[in-house]
């Protein structure tokens, strides 16, 4: 049986796909708009999406597809009620950027517990130039040695994160989901992780229960100069209230390589803000090389396990 396999969104992963090891007609779109969707994935029975949306509208409009194949980790794009009631299999990418991740977060927290971009600022305009002394002292700055780390999810990318803070001489917690009745073994409620980290490190999915986590109460309830990182989904944040904090001297700092929306708004309020001790990626904190090789080669492995009837890295 020869597959029909169509990728909506070839663009958003810059590095060769395999070959497939079976009888395949594939085709690839750069990006897929939503009003798109139907003729560009017309006939398929296996779609591969990393971010383009599939709606329930979208898979009742597709009445061959048999495979959602989500080149992420992520899935809130994908409606799996509407995969499930339809009998669509779903899967995704997982672990293959646990390292780089954890990598990415920690350069933010480093950059901020030493005010980089705040020195970096002052080299530019010439203030060190001016001093008159050797070197310029501006903005506060700390090791991480001694200092405390909230993790707030326990996955790979958590797991990462503790190791290397570990080794660098952190205290690490992990802190147990917001609003939970039981605290489990090895963890720490959300609000005294909140109250007792230097560092609060998000790496948790995006879902109804999580959306919006971090907003202004627990803003308040971190420590004075505490510095906030996400590098998992930019909903997990009031923005607006983020910014606010970091104005009113509430927050040390934030580094965050995700937004509420991507590409995001010129008016959203994290790149608007310009504040020396802010700092925002364009969601890269996933894209090594290395990492984005693992995933094209697991996204085809996904497919194939699918095609010989194998659950693998599946949510349906």
């Amino acid at each position: 049986m020869t597959h029909n396999v169509v990728f909506l969104d070839r663009d958003s992963l810059p590095v060769p796909v395999p070959v497939f090891g079976f009888p395949v007609h594939y085709r690839e779109y750069p990006a897929t708009a939503s009003e798109q969707l139907a003729a560009h994935a017309a006939g398929a029975d296996i779609v591969i999406s990393n971010k383009v949306p599939l709606s329930r509208e979208a898979i009742a409009a597709l009445p061959e597809l048999r495979l959602v194949a989500i080149a992420a980790t992520g899935y809130n794009h994908v409606d799996l009620d509407a995969c499930r009631e339809r009998g669509v299999a779903v899967c995704n990418i997982r672990h293959y950027g646990d390292h780089t991740v954890a990598e990415h977060a920690f350069m933010l927290m480093m950059a901020l517990m030493k005010n980089l971009p705040a020195y970096q600022r002052d080299v530019a305009a010439g203030v060190w130039s001016q001093s008159r002394q050797f070197c310029h002292f501006g903005a506060p700055i700390r090791e991480v040695r001694g200092a405390t780390l909230a993790i707030v999810g326990s996955g790979g990318i958590g797991g990462r994160l503790a190791q290397m803070a570990r080794a660098f001489g952190m205290e690490v917690l992990f802190a147990e989901r917001k609003g939970a009745t039981r605290v489990r073994e090895e963890r720490v409620p959300f609000d005294e992780a909140l109250a007792r980290a230097d560092v609060v490190s998000l790496h948790c999915p995006l879902t109804e229960e999580t959306r919006g986590m971090i907003a202004q109460p627990e803003l308040m309830a971190m420590k004075p100069g505490a510095i906030l990182i996400n590098t998992a989904r930019g909903g997990l944040v009031d923005e607006a209230d983020l910014v606010a904090a970091l104005k009113y001297g509430q927050l040390g700092g934030a580094g965050f390589d995700v937004l509420s929306s991507e590409p995001p708004s010129p008016d959203n309020p994290l790149l608007k803000a310009r504040l020396p001790n802010l700092i925002v990626t364009p969601h890269v904190g996933w894209a090594s090389g290395e990492a984005m090789r693992r995933l094209a080669a697991q996204l085809v492995a996904n497919i194939e396990a699918f095609v010989d009837g194998r659950k693998v890295n599946r949510l349906i």
